[in-house]
């Protein structure tokens, strides 16, 4: 386990991933019934940019921290961004919400939250920070057990997070074996699945891959931060949407562009694509 999102927190994947997270979120609250999220491979919850780890790197300075400075942010960031304050009530930047912290923020009373960590020392900071709320379940093993093990939930409704650390040389393929297994288990769960853009080439099998095994409704969404023909840098953050929730292709056509004008301007790009149609006569999610 030597990945540490430690020294990535508030990077540009992370602000375009937290920010699609949000309005999921903000999607699935629209109905009084209760929803679950399952996030497979948590992290530690929130991060300390002044800790030795976020200094090393700087990655949140070309990222949260030029979102946050930016004039005019479009309306599909306004509930990521006020998040993103709240955690930083005097002004200055210090403390970034992961994925577990964004998810408890926007979930209600009547939601549920399971967290799922292999790194052990992660999970017993993801125990001390958000331990003490009932709604909240902790569990230290695989992500990719987990979304076996713990789907279908009882509620109907739902998503899962599922962002590897992509230390693993196969783990798109596994990625996509796991994409497949919790359509099958869980048909109305939406999926949010992270990706890094290197090499196009990868990307494009990767898709392949996921149009080949079939399934329901699929938004790829792309953010580039630079031109995505060198492999050996990352290029930009990917997210495979499975199960959209209504209108979400709407607002991520105008949450992209301004992502790359602002995080990269002059080099950045993004993409929209729908792998997998809706089946005809199918209900939006969620």
């Amino acid at each position: 386990m030597n990945y540490r999102h430690a020294y990535h927190a508030g990077n540009f994947a992370d602000v375009m991933k937290h920010a699609v997270l949000a309005l999921v979120l903000a999607s699935l609250k629209r109905k009084e019934t209760p929803f679950f999220a399952l996030d497979t491979h948590a992290g530690i919850g929130a991060y300390d940019l002044a800790s030795v780890a976020a200094d090393k790197t700087g990655e949140y300075l070309g990222g949260i921290a030029r979102v946050l400075a930016a004039p005019d942010p479009p309306a599909e960031l306004v509930a990521y961004l006020d998040l993103v304050r709240a955690w930083n009530r005097d002004g200055t930047l210090r403390w970034y919400p992961g994925s577990p912290e964004v998810a408890r923020t926007l979930m209600r009373p009547q939601d549920r939250l399971a967290l799922v960590e292999l790194h052990p020392e992660d999970v017993e900071d993801l125990r001390r920070r958000l331990g003490g709320d009932r709604r909240v379940g902790i569990h230290h093993m695989d992500g990719y057990t987990a979304a076996k093990g713990l789907l279908p939930p009882p509620e109907r409704r739902g998503l899962v997070l599922m962002d590897p650390p992509f230390e693993a040389r196969d783990e798109l393929s596994r990625l996509v074996r796991a994409l497949a297994g919790v359509a099958r288990r869980w048909p109305t769960g939406i999926v949010l699945a992270w990706y890094p853009i290197k090499g196009r080439a990868a990307v494009e099998g990767f898709h392949a891959a996921v149009k080949a095994a079939g399934g329901r409704e699929t938004l790829a969404a792309e953010l580039l931060i630079h031109p995505d023909d060198d492999p050996f840098r990352l290029n930009g953050s990917g997210l495979l949407i499975v199960n959209p929730p209504w209108r979400l292709d709407e607002a991520l056509a105008e949450l992209l562009p301004w992502l790359a004008r602002t995080l990269a301007p002059g080099r950045g790009g993004h993409r929209l694509e729908r792998l997998i149609a809706p089946r005809s006569g199918a209900c939006a999610s969620p």
